[in-house]
Formats: structure tokens, sequence, C-alpha cells
């Protein structure tokens, strides 16, 4: 059996706080949504901005391969005549096949948001339904309130239904508006439904109860077969039903038909790209969809997923596009240590003693405000520093970081350091737009005739998180700093009452993370600069191999 899948994104998800889409960005959705395989697509409500009238104009010439573009709105206006009505004219003008309109189920709305009678509430239905369909248009009536209705007044709201249905509604969509409903309030009132139509049934669901994708679950083992929801559930209040979590378990846990298996792999990567247009960090905590859906961080729950997957895993992440992932933090046992030595891909073997090292140097730093989570960098060297014979690139022997205020009123920042490269120590100074720029300058400026790759090292961004707010300007502090080469990316952590040496001690380990990383790659075009081995013969070995070469000590900096 298959279940009509219909996405109200580009408007109702759109009704949620902070969110707000472009033109151009529902239209690149929409072609997403109808890639994914859904049967409808609510691209707005015509009637209430030109943004929306924009949309179905240049909608019409979307290459939709499925999906049916749906314009939305409400029943007419009370006591006006149907084809008078300015929401009732859009509704026509937006030249959809299909066409959504919510009417009130509730009697409570019907008297005091309406100010109408419950007469005059079924005539607004039965005719704005009957007219749509004398226009030619399909039409999907979402009974506003619905489940709020029928509790208050079980006849009435069964009432508007029927109002609906007769005048030929193609599906009648039960709505959970406030989002309060419990799942056996829900089929017990669906139950009744059935009972007084034969019209087939919708589900549209909220989640301000924290209950919207297990009520929509439910309406379908009750016999509902039209869903509607949104992407990673964005919505007015608490938003609404996640199509990301009801796809996958309509299809994987209750086996009905609606997208491919090629379509549902594609799932992950549309709920990122959605969060992008709408300029929202994707939420990494969300069911199936989510970053950290399939993260592992316990450390029994590692050693059990090493030796059966399914053991901590409901499904497999790559149905989804998504992956699972161990992270470290002080909760990790060896079993996250050698999870990781594999996905790093480190052709290394820790001893029972060097892993307890490793371990241990986590769970001390983590109590000193380190957070290994996202800072996967550090992890990574953490384990090669365990190895026997591992050299740092470069050594900071020492820094000094100087702020005054200019003469033209602004602030002037210098930092000066002490690097030491295998034997030979360099000094230098630079000047920055603050304290962390400048000792990064600083020290980039002693390093590149050493290692001119770093020129195609940079950071992307830097965070600071304060982690005991009641100590004031002294309080422990956390810096994670993202940085890249190329298209590969890293991060790395620090923490110390000084955010200064916070700042050093996360860009100290996102630079020789960066050199390992770049020159196991190969470098970039150049990167052999002649015969001279690397005076560093640990760092060599780990990171270039033993017949690769190394850059000249008299390279010129960048």
């Amino acid at each position: 059996m298959t279940i009509v899948l219909y996405d109200t994104t580009l408007r109702d998800g759109v009704q949620g706080e902070g969110l707000s889409f472009s033109v151009d960005d529902k239209l690149k959705i929409a072609r997403k949504l109808d890639e994914l395989g859904l049967h409808y697509i609510e691209g707005g409500w015509p009637g209430s901005n030109p943004k929306d009238v924009a949309f179905f104009a240049r909608a019409q010439e979307l290459p939709l391969r499925r999906a049916v573009i749906t314009a939305f709105g409400s029943t007419r206006r009370a006591d006006e005549a149907v084809e008078e009505d300015d929401n009732i004219r859009s509704l026509v003008a937006a030249g959809t096949r299909a066409v959504a309109i919510f009417g009130k189920s509730w009697d409570l709305h019907v008297h005091r948001v309406l100010n109408t009678s419950l007469d005059e509430n079924l005539r607004m239905i039965a005719e704005s339904v009957g007219y749509l369909k004398a226009q030619g248009r399909e039409v999907i009536y979402d009974a506003e309130h619905f489940f709020d209705g029928y509790r208050a007044n079980p006849a009435y709201a069964l009432r508007t239904l029927a109002a609906a249905e007769e005048a030929s509604a193609d599906v009648l969509v039960l709505c959970d508006t406030n989002g309060g409903t419990l799942p056996s309030t829900l089929t017990a009132a669906i139950e009744e439904v059935k009972k007084a139509t034969c019209a087939p049934l919708g589900i549209h669901a909220h989640n301000d109860s924290e209950l919207a994708v297990a009520n929509s679950l439910a309406a379908v083992q009750a016999g509902i077969v039209h869903v509607q929801g949104t992407i990673n559930g964005y919505g007015e209040r608490c938003g609404n039903a996640n199509l990301c979590s009801i796809i996958p378990a309509l299809k994987l846990k209750l086996g009905y038909e609606g997208i491919t298996d090629e379509q549902l792999r594609t799932l992950t990567s549309l709920s990122h790209y959605v969060s992008e247009l709408a300029n929202l960090s994707p939420d990494a905590h969300l069911p199936y969809v989510g970053r950290s859906a399939f993260a592992h961080k316990g450390g029994m729950h590692v050693n059990a997923l090493l030796k059966c997957e399914e053991s901590y895993q409901h499904i497999d992440p790559q149905l989804l596009g998504n992956r699972k992932r161990v992270v470290v933090s002080e909760l990790s046992g060896k079993s996250n240590i050698a999870y990781k030595v594999q996905e790093f891909g480190l052709n290394l073997s820790l001893s029972s003693d060097q892993t307890r090292q490793v371990l241990q140097g986590i769970k001390e730093l983590e109590s000193q405000g380190f957070q290994f989570e996202g800072a996967e960098g550090s992890v990574e060297l953490l384990i090669r520093r365990a190895q026997p014979g591992y050299e740092s690139p470069f050594e900071l022997l020492d820094f000094h970081v100087l702020v005054r205020s200019s003469d033209d009123g602004g602030m002037a920042v210098e930092a000066t350091v002490k690097v030491q490269v295998g034997d030979q120590i360099i000094h230098t100074a630079a000047e920055g737009n603050g304290p962390v720029n400048a000792l990064d300058v600083a020290v980039r400026k002693a390093l590149l005739p050493f290692y001119p790759e770093l020129a195609d090292i940079y950071l992307t961004d830097y965070k600071v998180r304060i982690l005991d707010g009641e100590a004031g300007t002294a309080a422990q502090t956390r810096v994670l700093i993202d940085s890249a080469c190329g298209a590969r990316t890293w991060s790395t952590v620090g923490s110390s009452t000084n955010i200064i040496e916070a700042s050093w001690q996360a860009l100290a380990d996102s630079l020789e993370y960066g050199l390992l990383i770049y020159n196991q790659r190969g470098g970039r075009d150049g990167w052999q600069r002649g015969g001279d081995e690397c005076s560093l013969p640990g760092f060599h070995d780990l990171c270039y191999g033993s017949n690769s070469k190394a850059p000249i000590s008299g390279a010129e900096p960048r």
C-alpha cells in the first residue's frame, strides 16, 4: 500500500520563527522534494503575499517528475459570495492542479474567531470546496483543529467533514492544529470518523506535545492514507510532523511504499540542504538524518557495536544516506580508541598500555575543560602522539602578546614567538587584527620557511565557550577552531582560564594536524623542492613515508 506524502515546508514550515525562503530558495527546495519522490508540495498561500504569487507563477515551469504543486488558502469569508472572495480567487489564479483549503471544525473557533453561526460555517466549507471543484481543481480539505473540535462537540466536527465530503473534496485531512492530542485519543477519533465518512482521510499534526510523528504514524495504522509534514519538522511554535522521521518509519518500520530505496538514500542530504537554505545549522540530534543519530559515545556501546552493529543501531544509517560515528570523550573505553584508529585510516597498532595512555589523557583533559567530541583533529593527534618516535613538526618555546591603544584611537596588537623546528630556533614577531590573529601570523612567519604548505591551510571558524560563568572573567574557556585545506576540514580544541593560551592550544593542533594530512595526501604541486630529507625523522616517517621528500629548510616563505 502506498501512503500519499504531502510536504508543507514551503508554507507551514516557513511559519516557524526565524525561517524565511526567497522565491529562488522555494523553487530549489521544490525540485529537491520532487526528486525525493513526494506526491504533493504545498507552495504557499497565494492570497497572502507577493512572494507566494511569484512562486506559483514560476513553479509552472518546473520540470517536476511526480510532485503536484499545491496552493493553500481558506474557505470563503462569512456572509460573502464564494465567487467574489479574494482568497478563493487567488487560489484559482495560482493555476495549480490541486488546492488545499482549511475550514473550522471547532465550534469555539466558529463563534469566537469567525464570529459567525455554525450553519454559516458549514455553508462556507461546502461552497468553497464545491466552487473549486467546479473550476477543475483537486481539493484537499484541511479540517483545522479537528481533534479539539471533536473533543468539544463531536457531532458538529463530523458535520464539517460531511459538508466537505458532500461537496466532493478529494481527501479530508484531520488536523491536530494545536498539537496537544495524545495518540490514543487521536486514533479513537479516527475510528469514529471512518464510520461517518467514505472519503480518503489524511493527517496534519503539530508537535507542541512532541507527538507529531507518533500521531502521524498512529493515524496511518488507524487507516489514514495521506500524511502531511515538513522537512526537519519546521513549522509554527514547536513545528510540524517531521517528514524526515515519518518517511523512513513508514518504509522501513511499517512496510508502506512511497519512495524508492534510492530516493530514501537522499533523505539526509535533503535535510541538510533545506537547513542550509533556511540559514540554520542542521540539527545534529534529529532522528534518522541528524549527525548524532548514529553517533556512539559510551565505551560499552562501542564495544558491542564493533562486534555487532545492530546491537546499538535500530537501522542501517546508510539506507538514509547517513553514517555511524564513534565519538571520543571522558566516557570512552578502549573500543572507542580502536574504532577511531580504524576510522582515521591509521596504519598503526596501539598496545594496551598506549590505548590506556590515550584514554587517560582524554579523561584528564576533559576534566580541565577540553571536549573532544567535536575536535577529531585533536583526537587523532593524541593517538599519534602515543606512538614511540612521534615528533611534532614544531614546538612553541615561548610567546608574548602585546595589546595597546594606537595613535589613531584604535588598538594595536603584536605577537612575539620563539619556535623550535628540529634543532633550529626561530624568534620572530608579527602584528594582527587581534591577539589570536597576531599569534597565528607570527607562528606562520616562523614556520613557512620549513613548511611552505602552511600557506594553503586556513582557519574557517573560531568558537569560544565560557565553561563556568560564575567565575566571571577568570572563567575556564574552551576554544574550538575549524580549519581547512582545499575540501578537507578538521577541528581542534584548547581549554584554559587564559583565552590566549586556549586559542594557542587549538591553533597549534590545527597547524600540526594540517601538516600531517596535507603531506599524507601528496601536498600541492611543487611540494618537492630538492633532495634534503626532513630533519624530523619521527614526524617524517609518520607523515610522509620513508621514501618521500620534505621541503628544504631554506625555502622562502610566501
